[in-house]
């Protein structure tokens, strides 16, 4: 066997009364579904390279959190950069932390507050994981495949309404999607599965209620351990921004969902899976994307004693009490791109914020079998518009950066082709073909 292979988990279903991200309301956790989790992913080559994955049942990770994250697994395990990547499902029914869409909730000093020490109490656990998966490294080999799974809708070119409608009569959905269900399996000396990555491209909110939840990649982990146990389900978010299920805000659904993607994992792990070889290289890099145009005061005063969304006023205003402190706003925002090789099988890549499917299906094409693209790594960021959705603009393509707490309403038209040139240097670092 040439890899090593470590896996550990914890739970991080928060003991507090921090509140449910997303929807940028206040919604206090009433209860729990099932419990949260982060689960890491260890791996080791014969010549003593290692690479780390963490994927997580959160929203959204920001700078800071990612920054303490891979600051102390730095220090405490060695690890560089680009050996360890930090995933999160884009689950809104897990918890808020620290400065990941500061402006988006009505939160007070008490619970701004009770997210620090969420976060803080989060941190320490993922860390402590990480060291567990290291010190679970064993033999083990790893084998890829994929299924297929369709409940994703392009939410750009379909409404909730019509869909029912669509499907009931045969009729084509419109739009881009990634329906691909690509399937990692991480097997010990005696063949027993102790690991399972899978990834799909679809917001997590097919739930709005108050329980502490993971939606559909929840219950699909929960369904795939329970069919085989012992084994860590682990799931990251493919390029999924543009991408809803539909229909949805029912637990039942969630719950269905779940099961259609586990059937796709199980649907892998029952075929012809293919061999990775005990190669691994890694690479990662922080590229500039420009703003079009970062705010003045000019342009945020109308915006903060207007009557506009309540999160955008409390934006503006804090933009200004920035400026009133001397602040000088950057141009643009440090982004994350980052490339795993595997063996001469697979391709990993990676990117920050939540990267529309147009960037998946780009380089897939660009390079072939064996790519796979994450989204929600590294950092939130905000939306990733590929060139294409930028000039139709739109939620995912038009001027929300606000809502991320950035000082513009709208990145430059070409981030994409920024993008893509540090995902063709990152790629060529691994050796990609």
């Amino acid at each position: 066997m040439s890899w090593q292979a470590g896996v550990a988990r914890c739970v991080i279903t928060p003991r507090n009364d921090v509140w449910l991200a997303g929807y940028g309301s206040k919604r206090a956790a009433e209860g729990t579904i099932h419990d949260l989790w982060a689960k890491v992913l260890a791996l080791q080559t014969p010549d003593g390279k290692r690479a780390v994955l963490v994927t997580t049942d959160h929203m959204g990770m920001s700078r800071t959190v990612y920054d303490a994250i891979f600051g102390a697994v730095h220090e405490r395990f060695g690890l560089a950069p680009d050996e360890f990547m930090l995933t999160f499902s884009h689950n809104h029914c897990g918890p808020c932390l620290t400065d990941d869409l500061v402006d988006y909730y009505p939160a007070d000093d008490a619970q701004r507050r009770e997210v620090a020490e969420y976060t803080e109490w989060m941190i320490a656990r993922v860390v402590e994981t990480v060291g567990e998966a290291l010190a679970d490294l064993q033999p083990a080999t790893l084998s890829m495949g994929g299924g297929r799974c369709t409940f994703a809708v392009n939410r750009r070119e379909n409404t909730e309404e019509e869909v029912p409608r669509m499907r009931a009569a045969g009729i084509p959905l419109r739009g881009v999607m990634d329906h691909d269900v690509p399937v990692l399996a991480v097997r010990g000396e005696g063949g027993d599965l102790r690991a399972v990555l899978f990834g799909y491209a679809c917001h997590p909110t097919t739930l709005a209620f108050t329980f502490w939840c993971g939606d559909y990649p929840g219950f699909a982990q929960v369904d795939i351990e329970a069919a085989h146990p012992g084994t860590t389900a682990m799931f990251f978010n493919a390029c999924g921004a543009d991408q809803n299920p539909i229909p949805r805000r029912e637990l039942t659904l969630a719950e269905q969902y779940g099961r259609m993607l586990a059937d796709a994992v199980e649907e892998a792990l029952a075929g012809e899976m293919q061999p990775v070889a005990g190669s691994l290289a890694t690479a990662f890099e922080w590229i500039e994307l420009p703003y079009e145009e970062i705010v003045t005061r000019e342009t945020l005063l109308p915006v903060a004693t207007g009557d506009g969304r309540d999160l955008h006023v409390r934006w503006a205003r804090r933009m200004l009490a920035l400026l009133d402190e001397g602040e000088v706003f950057a141009t643009g925002y440090e982004y994350p791109v980052q490339a795993w090789r595997l063996g001469d099988e697979l391709l990993l890549i990676s990117l920050g914020g939540e990267a529309v499917v147009d960037y998946a299906l780009r380089f897939k094409r660009e390079f072939g079998p064996g790519t796979w693209v994450c989204g929600y790594a590294n950092d939130m960021a905000a939306y990733i518009p590929s060139r294409r959705v930028w000039e139709e603009g739109g939620y995912e393509g038009g001027p929300h950066l606000d809502e991320y707490g950035r000082p513009a309403w709208l990145w430059a038209g070409d981030v994409e082709e920024r993008i893509a040139a540090a995902v063709q240097r990152v790629a060529r670092e691994v050796g990609a073909r």
